[in-house]
């Protein structure tokens, strides 16, 4: 099935670099592009992409509030942040506005069409590799209950799906590589969040590797 995807950045050099880039990928379409918030939340309405590619920072309507926009509409898609730098706040109002992962604007085909892939199966693009600066940040960010340090002891079977979820794997995936049911995994993955006291699978991880779970 062919993915589709709104690219949503204001800086015309960059959009055009993505599209380019997403061309290559043939189990990607863009559909739309947008310059700022408002256009994005336009033209989302309009194309109902599968997966939305949001630059933070745009003149006017912002990518954070675009996302919490977004959080007030039924079946809103998923959205990838795009930025040019390792901002700790920004990125965790992003990801607690229900961004799904982010990116770095200068990244490569692969890792673009990965987390483009694993977001649209339902998996959150927030990889070890790519948190470590912020997760350094964290301690010049306010203190908030979705981030500190009180969580429950983890089963080992809830540890292995903690894993998985950390490399960005979708409930289908958790089981075909458990070898167990879809619906096991989903009652393992909302254990996970009520013992890490966290409410979705990308803050999950967040506080994991901030706990060294991951």
């Amino acid at each position: 099935m062919t993915i589709r995807v709104c690219v949503v950045e204001n800086e015309a050099l960059v959009r055009q670099g993505l599209v380019r880039l997403l061309e290559l990928d043939p189990g990607v379409v863009v559909v739309g592009e947008a310059r700022d918030g408002r256009e994005a939340l336009q033209l989302i309405e309009e194309q109902r992409p599968d997966v939305v590619l949001l630059d933070v920072r745009m003149p006017g309507m912002g990518g954070l509030d675009v996302l919490a926009a977004l959080a007030r509409r039924p079946d809103s898609p998923p959205c990838l942040l795009l930025t040019t730098f390792d901002d700790p706040e920004v990125l965790l109002h992003a990801v607690r506005a229900g961004a799904r992962g982010y990116l770095l604007k200068d990244v490569s085909l692969d890792v673009l069409s990965s987390a483009i892939h694993c977001v649209a199966a339902g998996g959150s693009f927030v990889k070890p590799a790519m948190t470590d600066q912020i997760l350094r940040g964290l301690e010049g960010v306010a203190a908030h209950p979705e981030i500190d340090d009180v969580h429950e002891r983890l089963t080992e079977r809830e540890q292995e799906v903690l894993g998985l979820l950390g490399g960005g794997y979708s409930n289908a995936e958790i089981a075909q590589a458990l070898s167990v049911a879809e619906r096991t995994v989903k009652n393992h993955v909302s254990s996970v969040l009520g013992k890490l006291h966290v409410r979705d699978r990308t803050r999950a991880v967040l506080k994991a590797l901030r706990l060294g779970l991951l």
